[in-house]
């Protein structure tokens, strides 16, 4: 696996953390209202998906890493399965995250290019 594809696996990682701190933890703050396209009176009904989701997005973060980590230390096919999963998993996500709620294109862009870029370059 490739340095440029290890450094964007990380940075992924990083993006990917700080989304499940604002999903788990700071959903309910007015910044983010047009990123989660949440309002104040629907907290309580969409805090468990929330919650689930950021959750999620650690454990996606740290299998990244994980693979970051094998692919340094001599299991470098094991790595980068971790990786290619990842990166397919979060392409394919951005793509069901558009089709099912149009308005959140940005977010879409924001989760399936660089997870695309990453797949493109863990697959070469």
């Amino acid at each position: 696996m490739s340095t440029a594809t290890q450094v964007l696996a990380i940075v992924i990682a990083v993006m990917l953390v700080s989304v499940f701190v604002m999903e788990s933890f700071l959903y309910r703050h007015p910044r983010l209202y047009p990123l989660f396209l949440t309002k104040p009176r629907d907290f309580d009904a969409v805090r468990l998906w929330t919650v689930n989701l950021g959750f999620y997005n650690l454990t996606t973060a740290i299998a990244l890493v994980a693979g970051v980590l094998l692919a340094r230390n001599d299991y470098v096919a094991q790595g980068q399965a971790l990786v290619v999963f990842t990166a397919a998993q979060h392409t394919f996500m951005a793509v069901v995250l558009v089709v099912s709620q149009r308005k959140l294109w940005f977010n879409a862009l924001l989760e399936g290019v660089p997870a695309a870029v990453l797949l493109i370059l863990a697959l070469n």
